[in-house]
C-alpha cells in the first residue's frame, strides 16, 4: 500500500473551531424525522461550504432510469472529450445533496481536467437499501451507454464522500460480481464501510451486512478498480479507510491511502473554513491527471 500522511499545523486549530462552532447551534426539537426533512432544505453557507470554482461550467441533467428520474449536475473544465467522474454527496444515507458539495466536485473537474457527474440519489428512511445503491450502480451504467453525449473520452472514475464512498464502494463491487463494466478508478473520502450499528443512519438505511451496503464484509476485494482512499485523523471512521486500503492491497489492487492528520469527518463540505479540504480536492485532482497521463487544459 502507498501510504501518506499530510499534516500542517492550522489543521487542528481550524478543526477545532468549527466544531465548537457546529456544536454552539441550536438543535431542531420533534419529531426526528421531521427534523430531517427540516435539515435537507437548508442551504449550505458559502462561508463554510465555500463556492464553485469559477473555471468549470454547470449544466442540470435529469437522468432517466426505470421507474425514476434522478437530478444530477454536470461539471465541465475542458471542451475536448475527457474522462467522467461519478460522484456521490454524503449525508449518513439521510441525508445530503449535490449542492452541499459544489467545492469539491467543480474543483475535482478543474484540477483533474476531468468531466463531473454529481448526482443526487434517493436517501433512506423514504428509499432505504438498496435504493441509494441502485441509483449509483445504474447511473453507472447510464454514463457508459451516454458518453458520447457527456463529451466522455470512454474512462470512467467514481468517487464519493462518506456514505456517498460507501455506494461509490458497493457500485464496484456490484458491478464486478455482475460482470458490467467497472470504473477505471475509486475515489473513496473518509468511507463508512463496516458495520456500525450505533450510528443514527443504520436502522434507517441498511441493518444488513450485505457487502454492497458495507463492503468490509465482502469475502473477497479481488477484481475491483485501483483505489485512491482518503481518511482522516480525528474521525471515527478513520479505521473503515485503513482497513479497506489494507484488505484491497492484499487482494493485489493498486491503492494510495492519505490521511490528513487532525482534522475531522466531512473536511471537504467546509473547505471555506477547513484548509485540509481544499489541499484534499487539489490532491484528488492531481492524482486524477497522473492516472490519465494529461496535462490540464
Amino acid at each position: 500500500m502507498n501510504r501518506e500522511l499530510i499534516e500542517s499545523p492550522e489543521y487542528g486549530s481550524e478543526t477545532d473551531a468549527l466544531l465548537k462552532m457546529l456544536a454552539d447551534a441550536p438543535e431542531l426539537d420533534g419529531d426526528p424525522y421531521e427534523a430531517l426533512l427540516l435539515d435537507r432544505e437548508d442551504l449550505p453557507d458559502p462561508a463554510l461550504a465555500g463556492h464553485p470554482d469559477p473555471r468549470v461550467s454547470l449544466d442540470d441533467l435529469t437522468i432517466e432510469l426505470p421507474g425514476r428520474r434522478l437530478e444530477a449536475r454536470v461539471y465541465r473544465y475542458a471542451t475536448q472529450p475527457r474522462p467522467i467522474v461519478l460522484w456521490l454527496h454524503g449525508g449518513g444515507f439521510v441525508g445530503g445533496h449535490l449542492r452541499d458539495i459544489e467545492y469539491a466536485t467543480s474543483g475535482i473537474a478543474a484540477n483533474g481536467n476531468v468531466t463531473v457527474v454529481s448526482l443526487n440519489y434517493r436517501l433512506a428512511p423514504e428509499n432505504p437499501y438498496p435504493a441509494g445503491l441502485h441509483d449509483t450502480y445504474e447511473t453507472l451504467q447510464w454514463i457508459h451507454e451516454h458518453t458520447a453525449e457527456l463529451n466522455g473520452d470512454g474512462r470512467i472514475v467514481i468517487g464519493g464522500q462518506s456514505a456517498g464512498a460507501a455506494l461509490a464502494a458497493g457500485t464496484c463491487l456490484l458491478a464486478r460480481d455482475e460482470g458490467t463494466p467497472l470504473p477505471d478508478r475509486q475515489v473513496l473520502c473518509y468511507p463508512t464501510l463496516d458495520l456500525h450499528p450505533d450510528e443514527d443512519w443504520h436502522e434507517w438505511y441498511a441493518p444488513t451486512n450485505d457487502p454492497t451496503a458495507v463492503p468490509l464484509q465482502a469475502d473477497s476485494l479481488a477484481g475491483l478498480p485501483p483505489t485512491l482512499i482518503l481518511a482522516a485523523g480525528r474521525d471515527s471512521l478513520r479505521p473503515d479507510a485503513i482497513a479497506y486500503a489494507s484488505r484491497l492491497t492484499e487482494a493485489g489492487i493498486p491503492t494510495k491511502l492519505v490521511e490528513y492528520a487532525d482534522t475531522m469527518h466531512a473536511f471537504l463540505n467546509f473547505p471555506a473554513a477547513l484548509s485540509a479540504g481544499r489541499h484534499a480536492v487539489e490532491l484528488i485532482g492531481a492524482d486524477l491527471r497522473a492516472t490519465f497521463s494529461a496535462p490540464r487544459a
